[in-house]
């Protein structure tokens, strides 16, 4: 298993907006399309005013399917640009599972 996190770097005072948005637009696309949402998170101590998420895939062709598919949604399309009005800086790792991880 791989996990991606995804950082988004946001306007100061939006994290409520973007929640919105993704909640009631994107969030039910991106979970029916990508599926393995681990976790989805806000910085509250250290750098502040970002968004973090977390996503499991198979492996990176796996990942490379989901993403593309999800890249072909009208809807997902059209939530990306409301929340583009919102986002800074994104920032994207894969994260490989140590040995001993719970997670792996």
């Amino acid at each position: 298993m791989i996990v991606e996190m995804r950082t988004y770097k946001i306007k100061p005072g939006t994290i409520p907006d973007y929640y919105r948005i993704y909640e009631t637009e994107g969030m039910a696309i991106q979970r029916r399309i990508l599926g393995n949402l681990i976790g989805y998170f806000h910085t509250d101590i250290g750098p502040l005013n970002q968004i973090v998420h977390l996503w499991g895939y198979e492996d990176l062709a796996d990942r490379a399917a989901r993403r593309a598919e999800l890249a072909k949604s009208t809807e997902w399309l059209a939530c990306v640009a409301r929340l583009m009005d919102l986002i800074i800086e994104q920032d994207n790792k894969i994260l490989l599972g140590a040995p001993f991880s719970p997670i792996r």
